[in-house]
């Protein structure tokens, strides 16, 4: 059963402390690296705007991280032999596919296995290893590679079976991104985590964090909403925002002009409108972000409007917190939420 995380600061703070009470309890998953470790890795500090803490190495593998061949974040839980033995084999070989057979004949009970991984990381051996394999094969298709490189690189013998376990993974089948698209979809590294940006070749139409558990709906409604389909790759708006990104994370410019293609109603836009009208460096309550609408009875739907925001950052839901002072929501993750803004105090005052 997970426990809720103390918030950021605590959890750096036992991170540059070493503190060893906290293994088994947390990780951290660093962005800049793509991998993650336990808080008593011996590795040299990354800076906290970098880390993302999580309650389980199953979220660290699933948001597409790699475990620290200093910390062994995947050895820290158990002395157990069998456990030991079988991380080893799949650090050795991350893209081999396993079988039960192969489990076998390294002398362990299938079954037992099954049980142990599942109490101890909360997923069964065999999906950690195709979490692992998986992951490869999304860096591939995002280098636009051809999904047949991408399922090979990911191990899969069956293409049916890499389409299968890449829509569980994201909510779409590789087959479902076109190779001659209208969109084209990249995967890039930031100083938050992962993003994933959509565009045509001359809007930004999605921007999301990679582990928010919206983006296959929005994957999704996107399609639905742009009959040409989705591929990979960068054109220009993808390029550009990228750039753009880089300045911002690295103190240099929180300003954006992109061209932007959002999708949603009237209202949702208004709102995503008077969202990039509030300065880097200040916040909102959605109350008066309702009366700057001059609509002081929405305050429910201006907040619905701004969890529905697909283009992160570039629209700044993030600047907005609720009435009492509390960060409240963020698909991103509340912890994204407090590090733009911590991130946009060096902007305050300045032009935009």
């Amino acid at each position: 059963m997970l426990f809720q995380l103390p918030d950021h600061k605590v959890l750096y703070r036992a991170l540059t402390k070493r503190d060893p009470a906290w293994d088994g309890r947390a990780w951290v998953c660093v962005a800049t690296t793509g991998i993650f470790c336990r808080l008593s890795c011996p590795a040299r500090d990354p800076k906290p705007e970098n880390c993302a803490f999580k309650p389980s190495v199953t979220e660290c593998i699933e948001a597409g991280f790699r475990p620290c061949k200093r910390c062994h974040p995947l050895g820290v839980l158990s002395d157990d032999p069998m456990i030991s033995d079988l991380v080893k084999a799949l650090e050795k070989d991350p893209t081999r596919r396993w079988y039960e057979n192969d489990i076998v004949q390294m002398g362990y009970d299938p079954s037992t296995v099954r049980r142990n991984f599942k109490r101890i990381f909360g997923m069964t051996f065999l999906e950690m290893a195709r979490q692992r394999r998986l992951a490869a094969g999304f860096t591939t298709l995002s280098e636009g590679h051809r999904v047949i490189d991408a399922q090979l690189e990911a191990g899969f013998d069956s293409p049916s079976a890499f389409r299968a376990a890449f829509a569980k993974l994201i909510g779409t089948a590789p087959g479902e991104f076109s190779k001659n698209a209208l969109l084209q979809a990249d995967w890039f590294q930031t100083d938050l985590g992962p993003m994933i940006a959509i565009a045509d070749n001359r809007h930004l139409h999605l921007l999301e964090f990679a582990d928010r558990k919206a983006l296959p709906t929005e994957l999704k409604r996107l399609m639905k909403d742009c009959p040409g389909g989705i591929g990979f790759g960068t054109p220009a708006p993808i390029r550009q925002i990228k750039d753009e990104l880089n300045a911002y994370f690295n103190g240099i410019s929180a300003t954006f002009t992109t061209p932007l293609a959002p999708h949603g109603t009237a209202f949702q836009k208004d709102v995503w409108q008077a969202l990039r009208a509030i300065p880097a460096g200040e916040i909102r309550s959605y109350s008066s972000l309702a009366a700057d609408l001059q609509r002081p009875e929405a305050t429910r739907a201006v907040a619905r409007a701004n969890g529905a925001n697909s283009i992160a950052i570039v629209i700044p839901c993030h600047r907005v917190i609720g009435a009492d002072g509390n960060l409240t929501g963020y698909g991103g993750g509340i912890w994204r939420k407090e590090q733009l803004i911590e991130i946009e105090k060096k902007y305050a005052g300045a032009p935009t």
